[in-house]
């Protein structure tokens, strides 16, 4: 009975992670006017799902480290009744996290729900050594790298598009209207016709003209930036089903291969049924993108977070996604601060609130078992 209560705890966790999470990696696609809502998570599931499956054979050492082996005794790692705390400490955070609207790591929920029921479980014992060294430092560290590789990879790709002679033209659509770039620039600087900014904002396109060996340069960025979102989503899977697969993998639940499939079928479900809130942040409130800013954020995203995968380095997709796109609203100058101040906020509270869930949920099992 507590084997199933500790795989649907698992699931649970798995459903959370895809509800926050999915939509991260396509979240340029929508924020950019590439694609509309349904086709990105569309896009995101499948090359999710993907990720998941592959992390069978790629990212084995990431399901050692998040069975939480090395940071408590052995012996605690073989007790259900610790997995299942982890996992429902862990998930509770990530689900109110998604429903507020805010995108949270999932990797650190679990990094915070394994100190809250170590720490009541074995105290002093517990290893904080690893802590540091193997959880926390890449997931402080990797925002700000991406940031800055972000913001570095963007001025080198602006310049050699300049180098390439393709420009780009600014337009807005107004119902069946379509105003050219000078129209448009007047207009956001409040010309005759009475529309607010926000709605110009919104409305507003940036096309690129020119091509690249033979093909339009505009058709040759929305590929790419195709496929530079479905590399950041199978990262995604990559990196965070083994994660949550690595709390059933030393108590033996099920064969690794079925606890994989069916924590990415959980997360596919997730994102599917509850991405849209957490979407809509990451895609439109940080920054405002266009194609290229886009493409840039996500692939170099998609390098990051699949490097750090196949190192077993436990870093998070939400930190590295939300920090390439605020690198890129750094050098636009569009960042909003203010959203980046509640997110950051969301992340500091995230540990000690998995932390806090998990002790309480593991103190409440051992007491009825």
């Amino acid at each position: 009975m507590i084997l199933l209560v500790l795989f649907i705890a698992a699931c649970l966790l798995a459903y959370a992670n895809g509800a926050n999470d999915n939509f991260k990696g396509v979240a340029t696609l929508f924020g950019s006017g590439t694609t509309n809502y349904k086709k990105a998570i569309n896009w995101a599931t499948i090359t999710t799902l993907l990720g998941s499956v592959s992390a069978f054979f790629l990212a084995g050492e990431l399901v050692k480290n998040f069975s939480g082996k090395g940071l408590v005794p052995d012996l605690l790692i073989q007790s259900p009744e610790f997995a299942i705390s982890i996992a429902l400490g862990a998930g509770l955070t990530v689900l109110l996290a998604t429903k507020i609207g805010m995108p949270i790591s999932t990797t650190h929920s679990l990094v915070g729900a394994l100190l809250g029921s170590g720490l009541v479980a074995v105290g002093s014992s517990f290893n904080f050594a690893k802590l540091g060294g193997t959880f926390l430092f890449p997931l402080m560290i990797s925002p700000l790298m991406a940031a800055i590789v972000s913001l570095i990879g963007y001025v080198i790709f602006r310049q050699l598009r300049l180098m390439s002679g393709i420009t780009k033209d600014t337009t807005i659509e107004l119902g069946d209207e379509i105003v050219q770039t000078t129209a448009a620039v007047a207009l956001t600087e409040g010309s005759s016709q009475n529309l607010s900014s926000a709605v110009i904002h919104q409305s507003m396109m940036e096309k690129y003209n020119g091509r690249l060996l033979g093909i339009s340069a505009q058709k040759l960025l929305d590929f790419a930036h195709y496929l530079s979102a479905g590399i950041v989503s199978f990262a995604r899977g990559l990196n965070d089903t083994p994660k949550i697969a690595g709390l059933l993998l030393f108590i033996h639940v099920l064969d690794i291969r079925v606890s994989l499939i069916s924590i990415g079928l959980m997360m596919a479900i997730g994102g599917l049924i509850n991405a849209k809130r957490v979407g809509h942040t990451v895609s439109k409130k940080i920054t405002r993108m266009n194609h290229g800013q886009g493409f840039t954020a996500n692939l170099f995203t998609g390098i990051l977070v699949t490097t750090a995968s196949i190192h077993g380095m436990p870093v998070s997709t939400t930190h590295v996604s939300v920090g390439s796109i605020f690198g890129i609203g750094m050098v636009t100058k569009k960042a909003d601060t203010r959203v980046i101040r509640n997110i950051l906020l969301s992340w500091l509270l995230t540990l000690p609130v998995a932390a806090l869930c998990s002790a309480l949920v593991y103190l409440v099992i051992i007491n009825l078992y």
